[in-house]
């Protein structure tokens, strides 16, 4: 007499799925996870994987709550802060789509103001500190990289108020602007380091089968690499269809990367690179021009101080990734690197660029402590808002 296999059940596990700025990502409480996904490991891993529809061979994630982008195949993690001076931890896992892995290595910047959102919502914040009608300040320490983001989230009849005319280039409807200042926000974490890893704001950077040219590497809100639009044959105008349909480029993005990767000292062997591409992020910039923006609104030279291009997870961003945005602040308050020289050069405490969606300004404070660059504060505005809150459902096996 044969036996059957029963499939395993569902998990149902609370969750909030939200937008933050210009991604979305499933919200969880450390509290409401599976007892094996509270801790790091192959549990948690396989579970977010599972959540997001991953890893998809079709990079649809049909079968998941991702988006087939790098900017909603994303999960976060709040709980309450031990730490002196802190609201809650956030802990944010980039997902990959097609492969079989889980990204720690860096922070979001736009789940970030979700982040401060659902601190409140999911009552992770103490109710004394939360004002009737007013601004909450949320003080979230993000795990990834250890440092501290504080988010001014509107609060009307004691409750995150998430609608208002707020326009945020990328997002579609308005909505309540949530100001985020991301403290200290150079090395330090698992990088540490200083903000400039190699010791110059500008290196010749050696792309083995590409060239060499200029290049900015800068940790700062997450290690990036900047180089000039036009050292690799591009405007700094291109929309995300003007890169992403050629695998070649590409493919010629990621040698850029992972040569970058490499002089920051991130990794030591260019395999190493394939399970790290949340970090580092590879962007170009160029001097302001006109373009039509994904939108069909026109960008004129005179509404920003230059324009950046980044990728992430492999593929042009269709606006731009928060960390990567205190990135571009940091180094354009900088005299000498690639991007304040695109900026027009010079002392300035903000810039506004332009991305494929649109523009956005950002403003960093920094200074010199014993030759050294250090930047104390890097400000910016974006917006969150709760899509769906309850449950989402696994198979219970998948963990």
């Amino acid at each position: 007499m044969s036996t059957r296999t029963i499939p395993a059940a569902q998990t149902r596990i609370a969750a909030t799925y939200m937008r933050g700025g210009t991604s979305k990502g499933v919200f969880f409480r450390l509290q409401d996870l599976p007892e094996r996904c509270q801790v790091p490991g192959a549990a948690r891993d396989r579970l977010f994987l599972r959540v997001m529809g991953s890893p998809d061979p079709y990079a649809t994630q049909i079968d998941g709550m991702g988006g087939a982008t790098s900017s909603t195949s994303k999960c976060a993690i709040l709980s309450k802060s031990t730490r002196p001076g802190h609201d809650v931890d956030y802990l944010y896992g980039q997902v990959a789509i097609d492969q079989d892995f889980v990204d720690w290595s860096g922070n979001c910047g736009n789940l970030s103001a979700a982040a401060g959102a659902f601190a409140i919502h999911a009552k992770l914040v103490d109710p004394a500190r939360i004002p009737q009608d007013g601004v909450c300040v949320v003080r979230i320490w993000q795990a990834n990289i250890g440092k501290t983001i504080i988010a001014h989230v509107p609060v009307s009849g004691g409750q995150v108020q998430e609608t208002g005319d707020f326009e945020l280039d990328g997002v579609a409807f308005p909505a309540a602007e949530i100001v985020l200042e991301f403290m200290d926000p150079s090395a330090g974490g698992d990088e540490g380091g200083a903000m400039f890893p190699t010791g110059n704001l500008v290196d010749e950077l050696v792309v083995p089968g590409v060239g060499t040219f200029p290049a900015t590497m800068i940790n700062a809100g997450i290690p990036t690499v900047f180089v000039n639009a036009a050292d690799i044959g591009y405007q700094g105008t291109e929309l995300r269809e003007d890169i992403n349909g050629d695998p070649a480029q590409l493919a010629r993005f990621e040698q850029i990367r992972v040569a970058g990767a490499l002089r920051m000292g991130l990794i030591k062997t260019p395999e190493e690179a394939a399970t790290r591409q949340h970090t580092p992020k590879i962007a170009f910039v160029s001097r302001p021009k006109d373009y039509v923006s994904s939108s069909g609104k026109t960008i004129t030279a005179h509404d920003v101080d230059l324009l950046v291009r980044a990728l992430s997870m492999g593929k042009l961003h269709h606006a731009m990734m928060g960390t990567v945005a205190v990135a571009i602040g940091t180094a354009a308050a900088v005299p000498g690197t690639l991007v304040n020289q695109a900026a027009g050069g010079g002392e300035r405490r903000s810039v506004r660029f332009g991305h494929p969606s649109g523009t956005l300004r950002v403003g960093a404070e920094v200074r010199q402590v014993d030759g050294q660059w250090q930047v104390a504060k890097v400000v910016m505005s974006r917006s969150a808002r709760i899509l769906m809150e309850g449950w989402v459902r696994v198979p219970g096996d998948s963990f």
